[in-house]
């Protein structure tokens, strides 16, 4: 890498970005999202419910139905996800996270495709789609 004005600037523009991101509501969204899951106590509950759940579960999932109480583990471990997912703090975060991946995916590939269209972008969201290009940008995926 030759370091040299170019590179300078690009670096400068870079953190004009960043600086602009953290000002957007959408980026002030998430963190409060963020903030509010991390002190919900409920949440945490929730989520410590889950994994010891998870647990059970995995400790049993290679034996399948031939585990004794496979059924009921694999019930418990649904319910628990279940009873995250519709928490409110938890949806909140996920809908926050999802809003900012999505504003965060538009910046990288619009980035690659100034460069060129067949630079590859991994958009995290297989339903990204930009301009009639998949999430990747490139001629990766079966016509």
């Amino acid at each position: 890498m030759i370091i040299n004005e170019q590179l300078f600037a690009l670096e400068d523009q870079c953190e004009e970005i960043v600086a602009q991101l953290l000002q957007s509501q959408t980026c002030k969204n998430f963190f409060e999202a963020k903030q509010a899951l991390a002190t919900s106590q409920e949440a945490m509950r929730l989520q410590k419910d889950f994994l010891k759940n998870k647990e059970a579960f995995e400790r049993i999932a290679d034996y399948g139905l031939h585990a004794p109480g496979y059924r009921e583990t694999q019930r418990a471990l649904r319910k628990s996800k279940r009873e995250l997912d519709i928490n409110e703090q938890v949806a909140a975060y996920r809908v926050a996270e999802t809003q900012l991946q999505d504003i965060l995916d538009s910046i990288g590939l619009t980035v690659a495709n100034t460069v060129s269209e067949e630079i590859k972008v991994d958009a995290g969201n297989p339903f990204f789609l930009t301009g009639g290009h998949s999430g990747c940008g490139g001629s990766c995926h079966a016509s």
